[in-house]
């Protein structure tokens, strides 16, 4: 009996073998897809399925994520003077760690109207901007308005 191709791709996908192994294991068994996978098993030929952890979509996500924070940075400025310039991952990692702090230093650079930005790769604005901004606004007339009050006193 004739080995043709399609037989040895069709034990080859299901077997995960070479060419060769799939060719002699039909040759053996006459062109029978069931003995010669059978064969192979006896052989200890058949190879399992390579998935390793990079196939997961769950590992690319987050890896996809890391990517994105690692060229996306957290830019803080007071008077166009650069006060902190760091990855959006590494703000995020900080912020677990050390969340009261960082809750504490966000509350303060706005108060002292630091300017906070978001900036992606290429130098696009995020749309957490234009909620920083408003806030900066809010706080800044608080802030005025305190500030008149304790000079009257």
């Amino acid at each position: 009996m004739s080995i043709d191709l399609e037989q040895i791709d069709e034990l080859r996908k299901r077997a995960n073998v070479s060419y060769e192994d799939a060719k002699n294991a039909l040759e053996q068994n006459e062109g029978n897809l069931i003995e010669s996978l059978i064969y192979l098993e006896k052989q200890k030929k058949i190879k399992p399925d390579e998935k390793p952890c990079t196939n997961n979509t769950f590992f690319k996500n987050i890896k996809s994520l890391i990517k994105k924070g690692n060229e996306t940075k957290l830019i803080i400025k007071k008077n166009d003077n650069v006060v902190l310039n760091i990855c959006v991952t590494l703000a995020f990692i900080i912020s677990i760690s050390a969340a009261p702090i960082v809750i504490v230093g966000l509350i303060l650079a706005i108060i002292t109207n630091h300017k906070i930005r978001i900036v992606k790769k290429n130098n696009e604005d995020s749309q957490v901007n234009k909620i920083f901004d408003k806030v900066s606004v809010v706080v800044n007339k608080v802030t005025t308005k305190i500030n008149e009050e304790l000079k009257t006193e």
